[in-house]
């Protein structure tokens, strides 16, 4: 029904509001009951109203009729109803007035608005069945309350229970109360719905580093930005603490989805300034898509958790679309979660133990225990994984105790006095009882304390309490040794060794692992740490020495002690005493020479872009650092591949090797963990990328197809858009200036493609001839396999290949010694070439011919670039260039040619 235009009906009706009114049956009242009505009137707390069976007005208080600027005769005679606001259509029927009037019963509170003017009103209506002698219905007898200010101060209470206090956002509360809403839209056809969870990066750091205060500043600079970038899109919440939500309605387009959250957390990565300080952080985002990820609120809330979750672990910083796999990955967690809290109590938990070799004498002066779980339906479960779900579940301290007590059980029963080293976690250290369990442990065990090692991590000091100093006292006190372990990968503040009483450092895998690989600065770490150590007169021991050049390079450095592979895996007990029972245990380093990263077996479908064509393949044996691929043709040793793992995970990696089957590839830049027990590249491309660099839609085919046909982009254009041109030096590897398809190189763009681009212009061996004569016990080639050769060489995915061929020919040096040239050593106008003395031999100098004037002359210069032949793309020199000759001499059929047949054969002066 219509709401009654009272400004109207008072201009047309006033005439006749009385003359109606007076032919209405109103109630009899008695003098005493009029005046108690008149009484409450005139109070303010209320007014009276009474209707006939049609529901017109027979009786109205002043104080109503004052509402609308009138006196109650003009309004009798009307609607009752019509002088309300319609209620919206989410009311219930049942508290409508409308429906309350025509039951003909009692009714009570209903609550009603008026308006006029702009004046809001709410009254809580009541009423009574008016009826007469006989039982017949006349109408309804009511009065109604003014709870105007009462609704009022609900609903601003109501408004600030949705809001976040400090931010202004909408809360968690408000969030909880949209997820009906998005229920409701993605149960109708076409309607989509997106969630976005994001989480703050290094935001602890920032509070405990410039206090809560400047933390509350930074989280609203983070609202700030957050509803600038996402704007009338869609509705951002922060639930609390450093988490914060979006709310995306009507769309489920991943390009633009995934381009808005990378502008969110580029923008959140941007440095702010707090009370003069400048800090930094980042975020992670997991984003789950309606109705294809969830079809309710709570579902695509749980998905957009768990793609969050794997956004931290493919290391920050990124975002994660929810994928199905989560869900089983969760649903593993969860069950193993379970099945761990009852793992002491059915003994499937036991301890094995690795020896720390003294790396002067081989002996084994300690062990350290390590915990195995057994798992009666997954076998051996690995520490990696159960750890961090025993610490996330609250378990950590109970399987800490755990392997306490059962170290030392099993170390008193030993043969022998050697010590056992036990893991104490932050969790286990911050618990005044530690002392304690440790004394109880040892006098149940009847080991004596100095046998018992106890290996502490960094992260025990972020505290940096008068407690923590008060734990390391206590445990001195009981007379067990104390070990610092994963130096350098926590807290690394030195401040804490001045009063910690430390009896040895551990120096943490993560240093060793890398530190053999050229260009590490691992060495120089662990140098320092080790020269750290003696000064404080306190043991080393490196962790994870598997090869015997990690052997060699930590006994180089001065390290005391090791523990790894090389010398043991870990033991179970029985083992262990079998060792110990022959008396003194002397171990024998044994293993690979040189460290390679582990390397995983499996069978997996890639993309492989190789020039201009992008091709299905198989991959297996991958490591960090590499990995073999089956199913590729015709690409050359140094050729450069992208290797596509799908989901915008691209690296770029080098053919190292080749066989009948396949090629062994070598990235540019080691792969990481995936959080899911798996490898990927460091950086993620962004979908929107994908797609304008014209290979998005080639991640499903089956066949090896030219993702540039028309020549637009090509390989070293696709290199600088993806962003993989500008990657590490490739491990070593040779032959980076390639574009690897053997077809050439573009001639317009950025300055090293016209580098490039000059390099394929000129070709310096056209301007070497063969020997027409020669020494008969010397090797000639052929007119035929010269012209073989040039072309191997001329298309060989090294572009400065023929520079040096031609200049080592013409010249006589050696390879290395081309390479690391400078300019600055090359004088032109004395045509000499002064080659200075190295660890390979003394100095000399090379007469310069007219033909290698003039090839150096035609070197193009890269700005900046000292040495005479650099990589194009890095302004740097080449480390090795024996893997692009070795490729162009087979694909010439000249695998056995070397250097010195060249020189016997063509034309030279030197």
């Amino acid at each position: 029904m219509a709401r009654l235009n009272i400004r109207s009906f008072i201009q047309g009706t006033a005439n006749a509001g009385a003359a109606q009114a007076a032919s209405l049956p109103v109630p009899v009242l008695t003098n005493v009951e009029q005046k108690l009505f008149k009484s409450f009137e005139e109070c303010g707390k209320g007014w009276f109203w009474a209707v006939d069976a049609s529901g017109r007005l027979t009786y109205i208080s002043p104080a109503f009729a004052a509402a609308f600027s009138v006196t109650p005769d003009i309004l009798l005679g009307e609607s009752f109803i019509d002088f309300f606001v319609p209620p919206g259509a989410e009311t219930n029927p049942r508290q409508r007035l409308s429906f309350a009037l025509n039951r003909q019963t009692h009714f009570d509170r209903i609550t009603q608005q008026t308006e006029y003017e702009g004046v809001r009103h709410w009254w809580e209506i009541s009423g009574r069945v008016h009826s007469d002698a006989s039982g017949q219905f006349l109408g309804y007898l009511g009065f109604a309350n003014d709870v105007t200010e009462r609704l009022e101060s609900s609903q601003t209470a109501s408004q600030l229970a949705l809001v976040d206090a400090l931010t202004g956002l909408p809360n968690r509360l408000s969030m909880q109360q949209q997820l009906d809403e998005i229920a409701a839209q993605i149960r109708i056809p076409g309607r989509t719905y997106t969630i976005v969870l994001l989480d703050l990066d290094r935001f602890k750091a920032v509070n405990d580093s410039l206090g809560h205060p400047a933390g509350d500043a930074l989280l609203q600079q983070v609202a700030h930005r957050l509803r600038r970038i996402v704007g009338d899109r869609g509705k951002v919440f922060r639930l609390g603490g450093d988490e914060f939500q979006l709310m995306l309605p009507g769309c489920d387009d991943r390009i633009a989805l995934a381009q808005l959250v990378d502008d969110v957390i580029s923008s959140i990565s941007q440095p702010y300034t707090i009370g003069g300080s400048r800090c930094g952080i980042g975020a992670s985002a997991g984003l789950a898509v309606g109705p294809a990820d969830g079809k309710s609120g709570e579902e695509l809330m749980r998905n957009a958790d768990l793609a969050l979750y794997a956004a931290k672990g493919a290391g920050r910083g990124c975002h994660r679309f929810f994928e199905p796999e989560l869900l089983k990955l969760a649903e593993n967690r969860r069950t193993l979660e379970e099945d761990l809290r009852d793992a002491i109590a059915k003994g499937e938990l036991s301890l094995y133990y690795q020896p720390v070799v003294n790396l002067r004498t081989g002996d084994v002066t300690c062990v350290e225990a390590l915990m195995r779980w057994h798992h009666p339906i997954q076998g051996l479960v690995s520490p990696a994984v159960f750890i961090p779900i025993a610490e996330d579940a609250d378990l950590i301290e109970r399987l800490g105790e755990w392997a306490l007590r059962r170290a030392c059980d099993e170390a008193a029963a030993w043969p022998s006095d050697i010590r056992v080293a036990v893991n104490v976690s932050a969790i286990q250290f911050a618990n005044p009882a530690l002392p304690g369990k440790v004394i109880s442990a040892l006098a149940n065990s009847q080991l004596a304390p100095e046998r018992l090692e106890l290996e502490i991590t960094e992260g025990v000091f972020l505290g940096e309490s008068v407690d923590t100093d008060e734990m390391f006292a206590s445990l001195k006190r009981v007379g067990v040794r104390l070990s610092l372990d994963d130096f350098g990968t926590g807290y690394s503040s030195l401040g804490y060794l001045k009063t910690a009483p430390f009896d040895k450092i551990k120096i943490d895998q993560s240093f060793v692992r890398d530190a053999t690989l050229p260009g590490s600065r691992n060495g120089a770490i662990i140098a320092a740490i080790v020269a750290l150590a003696e000064a404080l007169d306190m043991e080393t021991t490196a962790e994870g020495i598997e090869s015997f050049d990690q052997l060699d390079l930590v006994r180089d450095l001065g390290v005391s002690h090791v523990q790894g592979y090389v010398y043991s895996k870990p033991l179970e007990n029985d083992e262990l005493i079998g060792q110990l029972d022959a008396g003194q245990w002397t171990i024998s380093p044994s293993g690979p020479a040189v460290h390679r990263p582990p390397r995983r077996t499996m069978y997996r479908r890639v993309g492989v872009i190789a020039g201009s064509y992008y091709h299905p393949l198989l991959l297996r044996n991958i490591s960090e650092t590499g990995a073999y691929i089956e199913g590729l043709f015709e690409v050359p040793i140094g050729a450069q591949l992208i290797v596509d793992f799908g989901n915008g995970d691209l690296a770029l990696a080098e053919v190292r090797r080749a066989d009948a089957r396949g090629h062994g590839i070598a990235f540019y830049n080691p792969l990481e963990d995936d959080g899911a027990g798996g490898l990927r590249p460091q950086n993620r491309i962004a979908p929107y990328v994908l797609a304008t660099s014209g290979i998005a839609d080639f991640a499903q085919t089956d066949e090896s197809s030219m993702w540039d046909p028309a020549d637009t982009v090509g390989f070293e254009g696709l290199l600088e858009k993806l962003d993989l041109g500008r990657c590490g030096s490739g491990n070593g590897a040779e032959g980076e200036g390639g574009d690897g398809s053997g077809t050439g190189m573009p001639t317009t763009g950025t300055a090293h493609h016209k580098v490039i681009a000059k390099f394929a212009a000129i070709n310096p061996l056209q301007r070497l001839s063969l020997l027409t004569v020669g020494n008969a016990s010397k090797r000639h080639i052929t007119a035929e396999e010269w012209e073989r050769l040039k072309t191997a060489v001329e298309e060989s995915g090294n572009a400065q290949l023929k520079y040096v061929i031609a200049l080592v020919v013409l010249t006589g040096a050696r390879f290395q010694e081309l390479l690391t040239a400078k300019r600055a050593e090359v004088d032109i106008a004395e045509r000499m070439w002064r080659i200075p003395a190295s660890a390979e031999g003394e100095g000399r100098q090379i007469r310069l011919s007219g033909a290698a004037l003039e090839i150096i002359a035609d070197l193009p210069q890269v700005a900046d670039a000292e040495h005479l032949i650099v990589n194009p793309r890095t302004g740097k020199p080449f480390k090795s260039i024996f893997t692009s000759w070795d490729a162009a001499r087979k694909k010439a059929g000249l695998a056995s040619l070397s250097v010195h047949d060249l020189r016997n054969s063509l034309q030279k002066a030197w």
